[in-house]
């Protein structure tokens, strides 16, 4: 009988180590990439780069990701989670420790790279072990478990502006070391291997074409502000951009053969969903490149420091934390669309504040409350906009929700691609960066447009 007592708060404890050891390597994920977005301007400056380069030290992690994605599932089933959980995260610190030791841009970018693609694999894998752990419990297990990133989004500026306000750049990357070892360490012990299934197939044709397709698309929006080197600098833009226009007909007639591709055809298209997927495009472009470029922003046109620039990421997470909560109250009463369109608006109006200047205020203040707005307006739309998509095609809502992380990534990718090309290559760098904002506001605006087309759902679905 003491034995049996005892034994229920062991299974407890363990249980729950094993969940805040998960939660330790997406919060290492997740402060990673939004902490790099303060250190744009100290890369710049330490490896002599064009911004537009230096750019792709956040495009890169986000291509990594969105190519590993559909690999990682089938290798947890495979292999098993826990193997693939321990060698994503023993690969996010080898790259984290080279990124830290590069010696030049294109070293940086191509650790990136591989640090975007141990921490995408981490995302699937992490779910699988949790789900794994809590058994009946594993709703509410991910529901929390889901709560990394929005905190992630609140330290991850922070720790970036303090790192470069005492060290360098480097240290956003050394400082991963010894909590990759601490997580090896804890899920070696504790983490049990999940059952090995079949895995599915994965469509390697598809993710090859879909790579070629967002490597050469970003070189050759990158290569932009390179018209004046002579003949070479038109090429390569041609050249690259023929080379995407190329990838991307393959990929799609790739689609329509596959048996089972990366991304289904019907959900391209199909009962708006390219509505939707084309809304998620541009949303991407204006939010995620706004969290992206924001720091650097303020850092080049109001002389901002490190961490005060990436405090203002800090407080855009803070107002979306607070009114995702709302949100999730509010859609059954309301439908997805009203609050939809309330988030996007006020996302819009907040690229506005932050392309015009400050008025009766100084830009700390001003700059906070276009991110604090921004907040408002990502907090309405993010959980709206993820139940729009899913209401659509209900029995397929984990490819409707692998998918909006696919195109608004994707939106990102072209959003810094240009504006970091076209700021390289602008005589006045912070003017360029302020027009960038507003055009940004243009898109967030088109995207309003769209979403007024989406049918609304109230109650269950």
């Amino acid at each position: 009988m003491t034995v049996t007592v005892d034994a229920a708060p062991r299974r407890a404890l363990i249980r729950w180590l094993v969940f805040a050891t998960v939660v330790l390597a997406m919060l290492m994920h997740a402060i990673d990439q939004t902490s790099v977005a303060t250190a744009l301007s100290a890369m710049q400056n330490d490896l002599g780069a064009s911004l537009a380069w230096t750019g792709w030290t956040i495009t890169i992690y986000s291509v990594g990701q969105i190519l590993v994605l559909p690999l990682a599932g089938p290798m947890g089933d495979r292999f098993g989670a826990r193997r693939v959980f321990l060698l994503a995260v023993a690969a996010f610190t080898v790259a984290s420790v080279l990124c830290g030791l590069s010696s030049g841009t294109a070293q940086l970018i191509v650790f990136r790279f591989l640090q975007g693609l141990a921490g995408g694999a981490l995302l699937p894998v992490a779910t699988a072990i949790v789900s794994a752990e809590f058994g009946r419990d594993r709703d509410r297990a991910i529901a929390l478990f889901s709560t990394a990133f929005p905190i992630g989004a609140i330290l991850g500026p922070l720790a970036g502006g303090l790192i470069l306000t005492f060290a360098s750049w480097r240290e956003i990357f050394f400082i991963n070391v010894p909590v990759g070892v601490l997580l090896i360490c804890l899920g070696r012990v504790l983490i049990r291997e999940t059952p090995r299934t079949a895995p599915a197939r994965v469509d390697v044709g598809g993710i090859a074409w879909l790579t070629t397709l967002l490597l050469s698309g970003m070189v050759a929006i990158t290569r932009i502000g390179s018209f004046g080197e002579g003949w070479t600098g038109p090429a390569s833009v041609v050249g690259a951009a023929a080379v995407a226009l190329v990838a991307g007909r393959f990929l799609l007639r790739h689609l329509h053969r596959h048996p089972d591709p990366i991304v289904s055809p019907r959900l391209l298209t199909g009962q708006r969903l390219g509505l939707m997927n084309v809304m998620n495009v541009l949303f991407g472009a204006a939010v995620i490149g706004f969290s992206a470029l924001l720091p650097h922003y303020a850092q080049i046109r109001y002389q901002m420091t490190p961490i005060a620039s990436g405090g203002l990421l800090t407080v855009r997470a803070v107002f979306m934390i607070a009114l995702s909560a709302l949100a999730v109250g509010l859609l059954r009463r309301l439908g997805h669309r009203p609050l939809l369109l309330a988030g996007m608006a006020a996302i819009t109006v907040s690229l506005l504040i932050t392309g015009l200047p400050p008025v009766h205020t100084g830009p700390e203040l001003w700059l906070s409350l276009g991110a604090a707005v921004m907040g408002f307006g990502m907090g309405l739309a993010a959980p709206s906009s993820a139940n729009a998509g899913m209401h659509l095609v209900p029995e397929q809502a984990a490819a409707v929700s692998g998918l909006r992380v696919l195109f608004r990534q994707a939106g990102a990718i072209i959003a810094v691609s240009v504006v970091t090309a076209v700021t390289s290559a602008a005589t006045d760098p912070a003017a360029a960066n302020t027009a960038a904002f507003l055009v940004l506001a243009a898109v967030m605006g088109g995207a309003v447009v769209l979403a007024m087309r989406i049918p609304n759902q109230r109650g269950r679905w």
